[in-house]
Formats: structure tokens, C-alpha cells, sequence
């Protein structure tokens, strides 16, 4: 055997359990974060909310991520990465609790802090886990480990929807009527108290899980990674400077700003979309796992062909233009087929994160930590795009205020894919 081929598998070895390390983690934050979609029609229903109050959730969520992205990279120079990451599962095990018991003492700002802390926590782990992965190998087949994470991110995500649905929103259709036909005011008081409470025991549950798994983390041997050493600035106009150097990454910023606003549409607010036709919330509960599940089509797809068929950038720009053609075909179409395309937003949304992450912290050196929290402040998208969505559609059809948000958001991903994330950089793809 060849000393090159020795120094292959010793490389796939050492990358082995930091991979299975992280998987966990990302299976952790598609559980937690997919978990916004139910919830949506949960509290609409346990606090009496409209469309706008409900949608408080994935806003709470994630502008977490705004507020603490850049934090997160200070407490991470202190801590070191693993340390990092085992006080933010144990404070996100906190949120936890904090939202599972003022859900169940109905006290919505009190749920809200909670989702904000659990927020919060994710995007310490985010900034952390994307770059690590991303320099763990190449970084011009990053989008492929990536890709293998969002896989674990989108199994958990799709499983959410259902356990929650089988542990808290079991026969949800009925149960609404129940409470338009309540006798008195009392009465409907009483079943939306027994209603929320039902969210305590499986957040108390997840708040333990959180808190082993962080005692797992610290004491794993999960190496530390300096990415100033590991994603040199080469092939790099600006060679040292500051942030301001690098265009490519604010406009990935940007790029990841409006991306995760369309994942969010099509993964948390599709419930709602479905319901703008009149369908159930029986059947509504679990349109997110059908989002997650075209995600996973499509990660797959990405595992299969970048970058041995097709670099990154060129998939990140054909996926793009299937966004555009996808949500064309929501509003031209009706109930469930208009839904199905909604869903099928996912199979295009797949490797967008994948592919925008690596392309916009390549050779920051020095400054990929920053770089790195800036991006995540991006995740805010998830927050702004949903609400306006659910104040628009108050006034305007519900289908063209979806295809007026989508449509310009990934005409600009298209760009990123095409010619934005080479932004200050002298080298060809």
C-alpha cells in the first residue's frame, strides 16, 4: 500500500468522528428549528392568536440569530469549540423548559423568550458548526459535506411535524370545533389550558436530551479546528485586510438573508398557505414534512453530482432558476397542486445553504470566525419574510403576495450563483 493512500484513509479516519459529531448536532437543530411550522397553528389555536400573532414564532426564532450571531464568535474564541458548544446545549435545554412552561401557563411573551433563547443557542452551534464542516476537507467540496449534514438537519425536521403532531396536535380539527362550540367563556378557557398544557412534558423531555447531550460533546474527542489556519485568504485579490476587503461575503450575507426567508416560506408558513384553500388543520399539521422531504431529494442530488458533475456555484444558479419556475407554478395552480409546488420549493432550496456558506467565508483566513457570524446574522431572513407574508396577505391574495416575495429573492440567488460570489475575487471558477 502507498504512503498516499495510507495518508487518504488516515484523513477520511480523522474526519469520521467529527463528522458524526456534528450530524448529531445538525439532526438536533432540524428537530428543534422545524418544529416552528406546527407550532405556528399550535399557538394560533392554545393563545387565540391571528395570522400575525402566530407568525411571533418563527420572527422570535429567528431574529435570535441577528442579535446573537456576532456574540456567538466572541464567547467561541473564549471557550474553544467544544466548550462552546456544551454551554449552549445546556442554556438551550433552558429555553426549553422556559417555553414547555409558560406554554402551558399561557403566557405568550414568556413562550416567545423562550423560542428567542433556544434562538439564540442555535446560532452559537450554527456559527461554530457550519465553518468547521466547511474546512474540514476542501472547501471546494464543501457543499458536499454540508450536504450530508443538512441530510441529518432534514430527516429530524421532517420527523418534528409528525411526533408533535402524534404527541400535541392529535386530532386538532375536532378539538377546534369543540372550542367554537364552548358553552361559556370558562369552559372554552378550560380546554385551551388543557390544550397547551400538552406541549410541557415533550419540551421538559427535549430539555433533558439537551442537557446529556452537551455532557457528551465536552467529554468527546472532537478536535479543534483553527479555521484562520485551515481557510488561508489564496486566490484572494485582497490578501489581508479587513471585512470590507471581501464583497463576496456581504453579498452572501445578503444571499443568505433571502434564502433562508424562501426555506422559512416553504418549510414554516406552508401550513398557512394551505389553509388560504380551505384544507384542514388535520391535514396542514404535516405540509412542512412534505417540504423536508423534497429537501432531502435534493441534498441527495447534491451528494450525488458536486462537485464531481458540477461545482457548487453552477448547482447554487440552477436551483435558483427552479425556485423561480417553482413558484410560478404555485400561482398559476390551485389547493393541493399549488401546495405540492410550494414543496417542492424544497427539492430547489436543498443545496442553496451548502453551497452559499462556503462560497462566501472562501479564503477569509484570519476573519472566517467573523465572517462566519455575519452570515449567520443572515438567518434573520427567516424572520422578516414570514410576517410580512402574513400582514400582506391580509390585504392582497394570499398567492401573489407568495410569488411577489419568492421569485425576487431567488432572481438574487441566481446572481450569487452566477457572479456575486466571485465579488472581489481575481480567480475563475
Amino acid at each position: 500500500m502507498s504512503s498516499t493512500t495510507v495518508a487518504v484513509d488516515e484523513t477520511r479516519h480523522s474526519s469520521l468522528v467529527p463528522m458524526i459529531i456534528i450530524g448529531v448536532l445538525f439532526f438536533i437543530f432540524g428537530f428543534v428549528t422545524w418544529l416552528n411550522g406546527p407550532l405556528i397553528t399550535f399557538v394560533k389555536l392554545a393563545f387565540a392568536l391571528d395570522d400575525v400573532g402566530a407568525f411571533l414564532v418563527p420572527m422570535a426564532f429567528y431574529l435570535s440569530y441577528f442579535f446573537l450571531a456576532l456574540p456567538s464568535s466572541f464567547i467561541l474564541k473564549k471557550t474553544g469549540m467544544k466548550k462552546g458548544m456544551g454551554l449552549d446545549l445546556f442554556v438551550m435545554a433552558i429555553g426549553a423548559v422556559m417555553f414547555g412552561q409558560f406554554v402551558t401557563m399561557r403566557v405568550y411573551p414568556g413562550a416567545l423568550t423562550g423560542l428567542f433563547v433556544i434562538g439564540a443557542d442555535l446560532s452559537l452551534l450554527q456559527t461554530a458548526s457550519n465553518p468547521y464542516i466547511s474546512i474540514l476537507g476542501p472547501i471546494d467540496s464543501a457543499a458536499q459535506r454540508i450536504a450530508f449534514m443538512g441530510i441529518c438537519n432534514k430527516i429530524a425536521g421532517a420527523l418534528a411535524p409528525f411526533v408533535f403532531g402524534a404527541l400535541v396536535m392529535s386530532n386538532i380539527g375536532s378539538f377546534d370545533k369543540q372550542i367554537a362550540a364552548a358553552g361559556s367563556a370558562q369552559e372554552k378557557d378550560a380546554l385551551l389550558a388543557a390544550f397547551a398544557a400538552k406541549v410541557h412534558m415533550p419540551y421538559m423531555v427535549m430539555a433533558a436530551l439537551l442537557v446529556v447531550l452537551a455532557i457528551w460533546v465536552v467529554r468527546s474527542s472532537l478536535p479543534e479546528i483553527k479555521p484562520s489556519n485551515e481557510n488561508s485568504e489564496r486566490a484572494i485579490g485582497h490578501a489581508k485586510g479587513s471585512l470590507l476587503s471581501f464583497p463576496h461575503l456581504w453579498l452572501g450575507v445578503l444571499c443568505l438573508f433571502v434564502y433562508v426567508g424562501v426555506e422559512v416560506m416553504a418549510g414554516d408558513a406552508i401550513g398557512t398557505y394551505g389553509q388560504g384553500f380551505g384544507i384542514s388543520p388535520d391535514e396542514t399539521k404535516h405540509f412542512t414534512s412534505y417540504t423536508l422531504f423534497a429537501m432531502l431529494l435534493g441534498y441527495i442530488a447534491g451528494l450525488v453530482l458536486i462537485p464531481r458533475f458540477v461545482s457548487q456555484q453552477k448547482y447554487l444558479a440552477f436551483s435558483a432558476i427552479l425556485g423561480v419556475v417553482f413558484s410560478i407554478g404555485t400561482y398559476v395552480t390551485t389547493g393541493y397542486t399549488s401546495v405540492a409546488f410550494v414543496a417542492a420549493l424544497g427539492f430547489a432550496n436543498a443545496m442553496m445553504w451548502p453551497a452559499i456558506f462556503p462560497l462566501a467565508i472562501k479564503g477569509l483566513g484570519r476573519l472566517t470566525e467573523f465572517g462566519s457570524a455575519f452570515l449567520v446574522m443572515g438567518i434573520a431572513g427567516g424572520a422578516i419574510m414570514p410576517v410580512l407574508f402574513a400582514h400582506l396577505k391580509q390585504v392582497y391574495n394570499f398567492q401573489a403576495v407568495f410569488l411577489a416575495i419568492m421569485v425576487p429573492c431567488y432572481l438574487y440567488i441566481l446572481y450569487y450563483g452566477a457572479a456575486g460570489h466571485r465579488g472581489g475575487q481575481h480567480v475563475k471558477d
